[in-house]
């Protein structure tokens, strides 16, 4: 059967408890709230950004109308003036001077038809510009939001990996040296069951699986040699045995 030192075995339980310790930090890093806040900002927003694009159209385009009604309104007031100038200047026939009138009350009715027309847009376009100054403030607080999340997140991350560092270079520290045979088991069962590859035995129980040895198999690991590597019936686990004194 497989063996190891007795101290090495020991010191394997300090080192399995820095994995878990290490693990522990992995799961807190993934499973971070900000995370979940993250997520839920980064689905509003996405939600939001349709509705902002829609409306920024929606303003562009009545502005384009707006220019284009006013743009109408001009013309047609451009082309009275010069008319009314015509007719102010007395140098037009009775003939040529009713033509003029009539189409000055022709431009004239044009003039009010688009001025309307120029109003119901420019009311549309207030209505639309409120909404979409809505819509950017709701924008503005979920970035403004993301943003305190993210924050968040990135200090949390850099206390987390500090906290690993310090943690690994403990775990480098403690395994250095460590039966070559042991470390290879060990991590070949970590791989195998969950990142838990030894365990202390405890009384009549194995402290990896929490389950209780039968006697047999109780009496059996007792009996070992201490340099043997013996592993948990139950889970397969190494079993580092004594520590409790018995």
């Amino acid at each position: 059967m497989a063996t190891a030192p007795v101290e090495d075995q020991r010191r394997l339980l300090q080192v399995q408890a820095l994995d878990t310790r290490l693990q522990q930090l992995a799961h807190q890093r993934s499973k971070h709230p900000s995370l979940t806040t993250l997520a839920e900002l980064d689905k509003r927003l996405a939600d939001l950004h349709s509705s902002l694009v829609d409306s920024r159209t929606a303003v562009a385009d009545l502005e384009r109308e707006v220019a284009k009604a006013e743009a109408d309104v001009e013309q047609v007031r451009t082309r009275a003036n010069k008319d009314q100038q015509r007719l102010d200047s007395g140098a037009l026939g009775a003939k040529d001077a009713q033509a003029v009138v009539s189409e000055l009350e022709s431009l004239a009715r044009r003039q009010n038809v688009l001025e309307e027309t120029e109003l119901e847009i420019m009311e549309r376009l207030e209505a639309h510009q409120e909404s979409l100054g809505q819509v950017e403030a709701a924008h503005g607080e979920l970035v403004a939001a993301q943003e305190k999340a993210a924050a968040e997140r990135d200090a949390a991350y850099a206390e987390i990996d500090a906290a690993a560092r310090e943690v690994q270079a403990e775990r480098a520290q403690l395994a250095e040296g460590l039966d070559a045979g042991l470390v290879t088991l060990y991590d070949r069962l970590r791989a195998q069951l969950g990142g838990l590859g030894a365990a202390a035995l405890r009384g009549n129980r194995c402290e990896g699986c929490r389950l209780e040895l039968n006697p047999g198999d109780l009496a059996a690991a007792r009996g070992a040699a201490p340099e043997q590597i013996v592993r948990c019936e139950e889970c397969g686990r190494i079993l580092v045995r004594d520590l409790d004194g018995s």
